[in-house]
């Protein structure tokens, strides 16, 4: 089992890089860095927390192709703005 301490993120890496599977780091919460894998329909986000813990989801696609009217969808359910102000 990896374990989520700096070794085991490098080694996480190490092992994308060398089965050439696209990923990108980053950090979106305190005390955890992200390594974001995307292979074709599925996003997996990979935490390593400070903790020595890894944390894994996984997003499936349904197979859904979708048009540029989507965009509608997208803005009404997630945008932060506050409606009316």
């Amino acid at each position: 089992m990896m374990q989520g301490d700096l070794s085991g993120l490098t080694q996480f890496l190490g092992q994308l890089r060398d089965a050439q599977i696209h990923f990108s780091v980053c950090s979106v919460r305190s005390g955890a860095i992200m390594v974001t894998v995307n292979v074709p329909g599925e996003i997996w986000e990979v935490e390593f927390l400070d903790d020595g813990s890894v944390e894994v989801e996984r997003f499936l696609s349904t197979g859904n192709i979708v048009d540029a009217s989507a965009f509608a969808d997208l803005f009404a359910r997630f945008s932060d703005r506050r409606r009316g102000s």
